[in-house]
């Protein structure tokens, strides 16, 4: 790990290609990191979460998907100009540890790596639900404990059957809710052969108390239940590490964000909205998508919507898993984490940073089932708001890596931040304005999850600076010797 922010070349190990401890590998495919790019935005959180948000701020909701749509558009503008620079497995946490200095890259790499390891326990749980209303003779735990142990296979074998699984599982998230807008926005159309839905049309929009019928701070509050849904399109910069050419893989994930997000995001929430009245009690019962798609009498909504719900749940394990393990990897190659995390098998996996990734993720699973509104209520709460710290540090590290970019390889700046660095300023502003907005709040949790976020994020940047101290004094005889 080095103190001085300078540009390095990504990932390179001490072996030969192909050998042991030789580093990560270029095994994923154009194809993957396309699809990758494409499925980390639309996470499960989008299909099961969005419910609460309508019923919250109504057909207004939309605004709150804009502003944090938005929100991560500049954020990723940045992250892909220091990406396509410098591509590298730890992502925003090398930039930081660059750019800011270790003790940045050392507590935002591990925090994101805890929020990670805890969405593995809370997506294995989601999906063994579902699992087990399909097959009860199979307990929930058992389910849990299957899609773990699968998802882990496909990691270890090679970076290439994690793009593979990511591929297939992304597309047919991509397949089902481009249908779902298509089928949808014919029937807001009244143009859908077969369906008379009395329902659907844009008067919903405006027509049930307004398009802000709780007010305009409802925005704000729909606001905090929607951001962490979008968590998961960085993932794609942390694998162009490991793919044939990590600079276009980048370019092109950036370039792509803004079309992504209109689509899927504020494409499909659209169509519900204008679907159903945005009170309707079915939205609240059966949740948003199911609702939308039994308002068109198409049969065995629910069943098919839970199928498409499984499908985000075990892509986002199966990203989970590998993010997790390749930011660990990366810590190790920095020396913030155990030498053994930064070494790979001949395939180029990091065995040790899998191994432990999951390990954390079956205790995690193992304390919900056990300890579900004490000790894991804990952990997600003290990790959800490390989306909103990971975005405020790329804001600070591009601020500082455009200079370091700019004086020592300006043929590598590609992808460009807009109005710098104006925009950057008010992108962190606007970060920091929605973590003391979260404070206020009371109602959804806002602000016991801000304070047990900033507790453990306070409590890892003190054993940042203590490593620092202890590193620092370790140095101090071999320098003293040097001068001698």
């Amino acid at each position: 790990m080095t103190s001085q922010p300078t540009l390095t070349k990504a990932d390179s190990g001490p072996g030969g290609p192909g050998e042991p401890g030789s580093g990560l590998q270029a095994g994923l495919k154009n194809r993957h990191l396309s699809m990758i790019a494409i499925g980390g935005v639309i996470g499960a959180g989008l299909f099961v979460g969005s419910s609460s948000g309508i019923a919250t701020a109504g057909p207004g909701i939309l605004l709150s998907y804009a502003l944090v749509g938005t929100l991560v558009v500049l954020v990723m503008r940045m992250l892909g100009e220091m990406s396509a620079a410098n591509p590298a497995s730890g992502s925003f946490s090398a930039h930081a540890d660059r750019a800011l200095g270790p003790w940045a890259g050392f507590t935002i790499g591990w925090l994101y790596w805890f929020f990670w390891v805890v969405v593995l326990a809370v997506e294995a749980t989601a999906g063994a639900v579902i699992l087990e209303q399909w097959i009860p003779a199979v307990p929930q735990w058992g389910w849990a404990l299957i899609v773990m142990v699968v998802l882990t296979a496909t990691n270890l074998v090679s970076v290439g059957s994690y793009g593979e699984f990511e591929f297939w599982f992304a597309g047919i998230k991509v397949v089902a809710i481009s249908a779902f807008i298509v089928v949808g926005g014919l029937a807001v159309f009244g143009v859908l052969p077969g369906v008379d839905s009395d329902k659907a049309g844009f008067g919903n929009l405006v027509d049930h108390g307004g398009f802000l019928p709780h007010g305009p701070g409802a925005i704000l509050t729909g606001v905090l239940l929607v951001v962490f849904s979008f968590m998961g399109s960085e993932i794609a910069t942390l694998a162009a590490g490991e793919s044939e050419d990590p600079q276009r893989a980048v370019t092109k994930s950036t370039n792509s964000i803004i079309w992504r997000i209109a689509v899927f995001y504020l494409g499909s929430i659209f169509v519900v909205v204008a679907l159903l009245p945005w009170n309707d009690p079915s939205i609240k019962e059966k949740g948003s998508y199911v609702a939308a798609l039994d308002s068109l009498g198409i049969a065995h909504a629910g069943q098919i919507m839970n199928f498409i719900v499984l499908t985000s749940v075990l892509s986002c394990l199966n990203s989970g898993l590998y993010t997790a393990s390749r930011m660990a990897f990366s810590l190790g190659e920095r020396g913030d984490a155990p030498k053994a995390f930064a070494r790979t098998t001949s395939r180029g996996v990091p065995l040790a940073a899998i191994v432990a990734s999951v390990v954390f993720g079956f205790v995690a699973v193992f304390f919900n089932y056990k300890f579900p509104d004490s000790v894991f209520l804990f952990l997600v709460n003290s990790s959800g708001a490390v989306a909103l710290f990971v975005w405020l540090v790329i804001c600070f590290s591009q601020l500082r890596m455009r200079k370091i970019i700019q004086a020592e390889a300006p043929e590598k700046l590609v992808v460009r931040m807009w109005l710098y660095p104006y925009l950057t300023w008010a992108t962190a502003a606007l970060i920091v304005f929605i973590l003391g907005y979260m404070l206020t709040d009371t109602e959804h949790d806002g602000r016991k999850t801000v304070l047990l976020s900033l507790l453990v994020a306070a409590a890892v940047l003190a054993i940042a600076f203590v490593k620092e101290k202890v590193k620092a004094k370790d140095e101090e005889p071999a320098l003293e010797d040097a001068v001698k």
